[in-house]
């Protein structure tokens, strides 16, 4: 396994609206098992492969205490929301940076996991949200977007100087 790069605001690739996965094989695996060992290794609850610079729909999610219920979803869907609610939410992706951001409080999910068997989830709380925010990845959407435009220009400048100061340094 290895741990990958993760993408930084305002990175452009970002952007980028991710590709269904049609093949189920040792690559994918591999991937998503990358994935949990980035995710784990930056202390993160969510990472959706776009965040990594591959751009195909596989998100993977752990939001357990003991970091003990890892969840795999290929070419995840929104099925059903309910309410809304709002909480502090934060991204590998922006580093440092937390916003209110309103999401369905309640989803219902389709997806595949990593062998492309289908299945349905439910989820509420802290789970619902990270499901929203790292499908929100892979239609190119980051938590940023649901602030206003100059916080999240803010936040950019703020980024854009770490990464200058950081590109010097090497």
């Amino acid at each position: 396994m290895s741990i990958l790069t993760v993408l930084e605001f305002p990175d452009k690739r970002l952007r980028t609206k991710a590709k269904k996965v049609t093949v189920f094989d040792k690559k994918i695996s591999t991937l998503v098992d990358d994935m949990f060992e980035t995710m784990y290794d930056f202390k993160g609850v969510g990472l959706a492969a776009t965040q990594i610079n591959v751009h195909q729909r596989v998100i993977v999610i752990d939001v357990s205490e003991e970091k003990n219920a890892p969840l795999c979803l290929i070419n995840p869907e929104i099925i059903e929301t309910q309410g809304t609610e709002e909480s502090e939410e934060g991204c590998l992706s922006v580093p440092g940076f937390f916003e209110m951001v309103t999401r369905a409080q309640k989803v219902k999910i389709k997806a595949l996991d990593k062998h492309g068997e289908s299945f349905e989830l439910e989820a509420d709380e802290l789970l619902s949200v990270c499901i929203q925010h790292e499908v929100d990845h892979l239609e190119g959407k980051l938590f940023v977007d649901y602030i206003s435009a100059f916080k999240r220009n803010r936040i950019k400048a703020k980024l854009d100087k770490i990464h200058k100061l950081e590109a010097k340094k090497r």
